[in-house]
C-alpha cells in the first residue's frame, strides 16, 4: 500500500519560488505542496491559489500544517524560521548558504540534530546528474593533485530577476562560492583551510586546502556581464586533467532529485546527508573565513 505523501510547505514567494520550488515540490512523487509562507501576504496567496495550496500569515499555523519546509528566501530570512522548524520537527530542504552568520548556522545544525529531522541543502552542482557522474568517475580514479574552478554570474545586471538586495550587498563570495566549495569538497576531500583575496567589485578569489594535502583555486563574480557567464572546472593530476561537463539550465532536475532523496531519508528515519545541514555550516564556516581575510586586506590597502 502506498504511503500518503509528506506534506511540504514552501517559506519563500519570490522567482525563485516561483520557477524552481514551488514547481519542484508539486511535481516530485510522494511530496504535496500544501503551504506557503512569505513576507508578502498577497503574494503568498497568489502563488498559493496557482497549487492550490493553503496561504499562511502565521508562521505557527503553517509549521503545523507540514511535514517539512523548503525555502526560497534569502539567508538571515532563512535561519530563524529554518530553527523553528526544526524545533517543531520539520524537516528542511534548505538553500545556500544557510545563514550569513557563524553563530545562526550553528544554531541551525544543532537545532537539526537535536530534533533529529531530516534535512538537505540545494548545493545545485551537486544534484545535477551530470555532475554526479563525473564525481564518481574522478574519485573511483583518484591521483589528483588540485582543481580549478570559476563562475562567473550575471545576477547584479539591472535586468536580472536575481538583482536582489541579499545578492548585491553579498556578492559572489556568499551566492557562488558555496555551490563551488561544495563541489570541489566532493571532488578533492573535505576543505581544511582557505585563503582568500578580493578583485574589483565582488570578484574572490580562493585558495582551499583539501585534507590530504592537495588543493584547488575559485574565482566568482556575479559582475561577469552577459557575456561572459558561465561556470568551468577541472581536476588535474600525473594523468592529465578531467574537465567536469556544462551546466544545464534548468532547476528543476536537481530540485527534484533533493526533494527524492530527502523524501527517502524522511521515511526511513534516516538524517544524515552528504550536503545536510551540518555540511551547509561546514561551508558557510569557509565563506566566512574567506570573507574575512578579504576584508582584512581590502583595508590593509585602504589604509597605503
Amino acid at each position: 500500500m502506498a504511503s500518503a505523501p509528506l506534506r511540504f510547505g514552501l517559506v519563500g514567494t519570490g522567482h525563485w519560488a516561483q520557477i524552481a520550488h514551488a514547481p519542484a515540490l508539486s511535481s516530485t512523487e510522494g511530496i504535496e505542496l500544501v503551504a506557503v509562507w512569505g513576507r508578502n501576504p498577497q503574494a503568498a496567496s497568489a502563488l498559493a491559489a496557482s497549487y492550490q495550496a493553503v496561504a499562511h500569515e502565521d508562521i505557527e499555523a503553517f509549521l503545523a500544517a507540514v511535514d517539512g519546509v523548503a525555502f526560497a528566501v534569502p539567508p538571515d530570512v532563512q535561519a530563524p524560521i529554518a530553527v523553528a522548524a526544526a524545533r517543531a520537527g520539520k524537516h528542511l530542504m534548505l538553500e545556500k548558504p544557510v545563514a550569513f552568520s557563524e553563530a545562526e548556522a550553528d544554531e541551525l545544525a544543532a537545532a537539526v540534530a537535536e530534533a533529529g529531522v531530516a534535512s538537505a541543502v540545494f548545493f545545485i552542482l551537486r544534484f545535477r546528474a551530470e555532475l554526479r557522474a563525473w564525481l564518481a568517475d574522478i574519485t573511483a580514479s583518484g591521483g589528483w593533485e588540485g582543481g580549478l574552478a570559476s563562475w562567473f554570474g550575471s545576477s547584479l545586471l539591472d535586468s536580472s530577476p536575481f538583482n536582489t538586495p541579499w545578492r548585491r550587498d553579498k556578492g559572489a563570495l556568499w551566492d557562488l562560492a558555496p555551490h563551488v566549495i561544495a563541489l570541489l569538497w566532493a571532488a578533492l576531500g573535505p576543505v581544511t583551510t582557505v585563503t582568500a583575496d578580493g578583485g574589483p567589485g565582488d570578484v574572490s578569489h580562493l585558495i582551499l586546502h583539501h585534507q590530504g594535502g592537495t588543493s584547488s583555486t575559485v574565482t566568482v563574480s556575479q559582475n561577469g556581464g552577459e557575456a561572459a557567464a558561465g561556470f568551468e572546472a577541472y581536476v588535474w593530476g600525473g594523468s592529465g586533467r578531467s574537465v567536469a561537463p556544462p551546466l544545464a539550465r534548468d532547476p528543476l532536475p536537481p530540485l527534484r532529485t533533493a526533494l527524492t532523496e530527502l523524501a527517502a531519508n524522511i521515511r526511513s528515519g534516516q538524517t544524515a546527508h552528504p550536503c545536510d545541514a551540518r555540511f551547509g555550516r561546514d561551508v558557510g564556516r569557509v565563506v566566512a573565513e574567506a570573507q574575512r581575510q578579504i576584508e582584512r586586506r581590502r583595508l590593509a590597502a585602504d589604509a597605503v
